[in-house]
C-alpha cells in the first residue's frame, strides 16, 4: 500500500523533527507551511523537498489542499505534534488489500510528564488514514475537524503518540485561540448563548471527566486535565456570549 503523508505546519520547530522521524517509511510526505517564522522549513527540508508554502486558511482547508496534492491513493494524515508509535509504523506498513475506504487510529496524549489513560483523552479514535477517493475534511468545521469519508471505516490497533502541549503554559498559548473558535463555531451552527450553560456546563464537564471517565486515576495530572477543560468550557460559552451581543 502506497501512502502519502500530508501534514500541516506554523511555527512547530519543536514538534516536526520526530514527527517526521515516524513517517519516514512512506513514498510521499507532504507539508502544508503557513509561512512559519522558526527553523520548521529547515529541518523539514531533511526530510521532503515537497514542502508547499501556503497562506493560513484554516485546518481543513489546509489539510485539503496537501490531500489535493497527494500523488498516492492513501492518505495519512497527522499533525506536526503527533508520532507513530513503532507498532503503528509496522501495522500501516504491514496494510494491504482491504474492503475499508478508511481507519480510525487511537490517539495516546502526553501532558504534564505522562501518557494519559483516562479522562476522556484515551483511546481518542481519530479517522486519518483513508482513501483520497472517499475521504475530506469537513471544512464546515473551524476546530476539531474530522473527515467526511465514503464508505467503510476499520480501526488500527496500535496508537498515535500526541504531544499537544509541552508543559501547562502551552496549554494556555492555545487555550485563547481554541476557545474562540469553538465559540466562532457555536456562532456559526445558530447556538444562542445561554447562562445555564455558562454555568453547568463547567462543572459537568468535570465530573463527567474527573469522575464517569475516571480521570482520577491519571492522578494529578487528570485532576488538571479536568479543571483546565472545564475552565475551556467556561471561555468558550463567555465569548459566545460576547459574539452574540452581550445578551
Amino acid at each position: 500500500m502506497k501512502i502519502s503523508v500530508v501534514i500541516i505546519t506554523h511555527n512547530e520547530e519543536s514538534n516536526i523533527k520526530r514527527c517526521l522521524q515516524s513517517v519516514a517509511f512512506a513514498e510521499e510526505i507532504i507539508v502544508i507551511d503557513s509561512f512559519s517564522r522558526d527553523d520548521t522549513v529547515k529541518i523539514a527540508a531533511a526530510f521532503t523537498s515537497n514542502i508547499i508554502k501556503r497562506n493560513w486558511e484554516g485546518f481543513s482547508k489546509q489539510k485539503n489542499y496537501g490531500i489535493s496534492r497527494a500523488k498516492n491513493e492513501w492518505i495519512l494524515s497527522i499533525d506536526a505534534d503527533e508520532v507513530l508509535s513503532e507498532d503503528l509504523r509496522l501495522e500501516i506498513k504491514d496494510l494491504q488489500k482491504t474492503r475499508h475506504s478508511g481507519f480510525y487510529i487511537k490517539r495516546k496524549p502526553f501532558f504534564m510528564g505522562k501518557f494519559i489513560k483516562h479522562c476522556g483523552w484515551y483511546p481518542d479514535r481519530q479517522l486519518r488514514l483513508f482513501k483520497k477517493s472517499a475521504g475530506r475534511f469537513d471544512e464546515k468545521k473551524l476546530v476539531h475537524e474530522g473527515v467526511l469519508l465514503k464508505g467503510s471505516k476499520g480501526n488500527l490497533k496500535n496508537e498515535l503518540l500526541h504531544f499537544p502541549y509541552s508543559s501547562i503554559g502551552g496549554y494556555f498559548e492555545q487555550f485563547n485561540k481554541y476557545t474562540s473558535l469553538a465559540a466562532q463555531q457555536y456562532l456559526k451552527d445558530g447556538r444562542e448563548f445561554s447562562r445555564a450553560g455558562l454555568v453547568f456546563s463547567p462543572l459537568a464537564t468535570f465530573i463527567k471527566m474527573y469522575f464517569l471517565r475516571r480521570g482520577f486515576l491519571d492522578g494529578f495530572a487528570g485532576f488538571c486535565i479536568c479543571v483546565l477543560s472545564s475552565c475551556y468550557n467556561f471561555v468558550k460559552y463567555a465569548k459566545l456570549w460576547e459574539l452574540t451581543g452581550r445578551k
